[in-house]
Order: C-alpha cells, then sequence, then structure tokens
C-alpha cells in the first residue's frame, strides 16, 4: 500500500524557479529547516509546522494562501 499525500498542496517548486531556480538547500537555510525537510514539505510528505510555513511565505514575499493550500 503506497503512502497517501498529505491535503495541503503548494507552490513551493515553483517559487523556487521564479526566484532564481533557488536551491531546496538555499530555501532550507533560510528558514533553518534541512534541505530533507524541505524535500518532504515539496512532495506533501510532511506538513511545516506554521512557524515554518510562515517563514517559507516570508523568503517568498508571499501571504500563506500564496504557498499553501488545503484541498481536504
Amino acid at each position: 500500500m503506497g503512502k497517501t499525500k498529505l491535503p495541503i498542496d503548494n507552490s513551493i517548486r515553483t517559487l523556487r524557479a521564479q526566484h532564481g531556480e533557488m536551491t531546496q538547500q538555499a530555501l532550507a537555510d533560510a528558514i533553518g529547516v534541512t534541505r530533507q525537510t524541505v524535500i518532504a514539505i515539496e512532495a506533501r510528505k510532511y506538513s511545516p509546522s506554521l512557524e515554518v510555513a510562515f517563514r517559507i511565505a516570508r523568503v517568498f514575499d508571499e501571504s500563506l494562501e500564496a504557498v499553501f493550500l488545503y484541498t481536504g
């Protein structure tokens, strides 16, 4: 049985591309988490804490709603 994705979609990959092809490592460094955490959030395998979600939104100068979308 495969793992299901979480009901929170995100636009992190698109936003990284729009910000000069920012790497997952660069984003991880900017928000104070590991690259593996960014990978898991981007792949919808892990939901970030509210604090980390705000940090991600701030890096891209976007609202939470522009970065994350509840699809459940």
